[in-house]
């Protein structure tokens, strides 16, 4: 018998066994960052999808009133992020509708600073929603859709 051979194989198959053991260690690190990223990913597309839901949530409670609505009564131009409340009592505005919406946004999008807008004229109707997208990848401090719609 030839021990000869077998002397020289002697802890290489160890080797073998760490070189094996390192290159599925970065592999399963690597997994590891895209699940990550798949998941704020996956967020960002849910709240994308919400905001989108809420927009058209808006339209459909401006069309139950949709006399009011075109006449401005439902109207907050800027960006607002908190509830509004009317300065003067006999103001034409209504901001109840923008208010329980702007909650609704709020609390669907998991995000207490996010703003909303609302500007009817006598044909058409704007809404938008701003929250801040920056988990995601690629995402901007300030996400932004806005839609327009006849009532």
């Amino acid at each position: 018998m030839n021990y000869a051979g077998k002397k020289k194989q002697r802890g290489s198959s160890l080797l073998e066994v760490l070189i094996a053991v390192l290159v599925l260690a970065i592999g399963m690190l690597g997994m590891a960052a895209l699940e990550m990223v798949t998941l704020k990913n996956s967020n960002s597309a849910a709240a994308r999808s919400q905001a989108v839901i809420q927009l058209y949530s808006a339209f459909d409670l401006m069309r139950l009133n949709r006399d009011v609505a075109t006449s401005g009564a439902y109207n907050v131009a800027d960006w607002t992020c908190t509830s509004m409340v009317a300065a003067d009592p006999d103001a034409k505005n209504d901001y109840s509708l923008f208010n329980a919406w702007l909650g609704g946004v709020q609390s669907s999008l998991g995000d207490p600073a996010a703003c909303g807008r609302i500007s009817c004229g006598a044909d058409e109707c704007t809404v938008g929603i701003r929250w801040d997208d920056s988990r995601a990848t690629g995402g901007g401090e300030e996400m932004e859709i806005e839609t327009s719609s006849r009532l």
